[in-house]
């Protein structure tokens, strides 16, 4: 139910926007999208505020040009339920496709990267038998290699799509790290942006 809720607003709106803005636990949102329940140590009158809320951002947000309606005190007609319905259903679909076909795409990326490094005389070694990132041999790549980094005092690894050590790298040189991604669905482009900005920002 609260997913297709986020697909009413103006514009569709992030389940981690959502849980935000409302400022509900998480596993509340999580549980009813993804298990279709309620967090079942979660009290009553706990779970019915957290509704509220979730309702007040809902309706402030609500799309008006579908639910023009909202704006004043007339019923919709059976058509205006029907057009809004299915406008809501088509925005859903896409919801849950996107991020089959974002995935898909940055598999595409990383073949072609593969296919390229492999004419250039590159040869790939698996993830189970890659070294540290920074060891290793020159003319080499991995996919989806863990990069070890201290963040805030803590070891932290981040997975990186492509790491390539160039031909001509020398000892301690750094290898090159290559992202693919692709943007998906508009509700979800600014959040990638922050997470890849993260990234660049512990890796430095």
């Amino acid at each position: 139910m609260v997913a297709i809720l986020r697909m009413a607003t103006a514009p569709p709106i992030a389940r981690d926007r959502l849980i935000g803005l409302a400022n509900v636990p998480p596993n509340l949102v999580t549980n009813m999208e993804n298990q279709n329940r309620v967090p079942p140590r979660m009290s009553a009158a706990e779970l019915q505020t957290h509704l509220r809320h979730i309702c007040r951002i809902i309706e402030q947000l609500a799309d008006k040009d579908i639910f023009h309606w909202l704006d004043n005190d007339q019923e919709p007609d059976q058509l205006d339920l029907y057009r809004a319905a299915t406008i809501v259903a088509d925005r859903l679909c896409g919801a849950i496709s996107d991020p089959i076909i974002r995935n898909a795409q940055e598999q595409r990326q990383l073949t072609a990267i593969g296919g390229w490094l492999e004419e250039q005389g590159y040869s790939m070694i698996s993830v189970g038998q890659s070294p540290d990132f920074d060891k290793m041999d020159p003319g080499t790549y991995a996919f989806r290699l863990n990069v070890a980094v201290r963040s805030n005092n803590r070891a932290v690894n981040i997975p990186v799509d492509t790491v390539v050590m160039p031909l001509t790298a020398k000892a301690d040189d750094l290898p090159v790290l290559i992202e693919a991604k692709s943007a998906g669905d508009f509700t979800n482009t600014n959040k990638r942006r922050k997470e890849e900005a993260m990234k660049v920002s512990q890796l430095r």
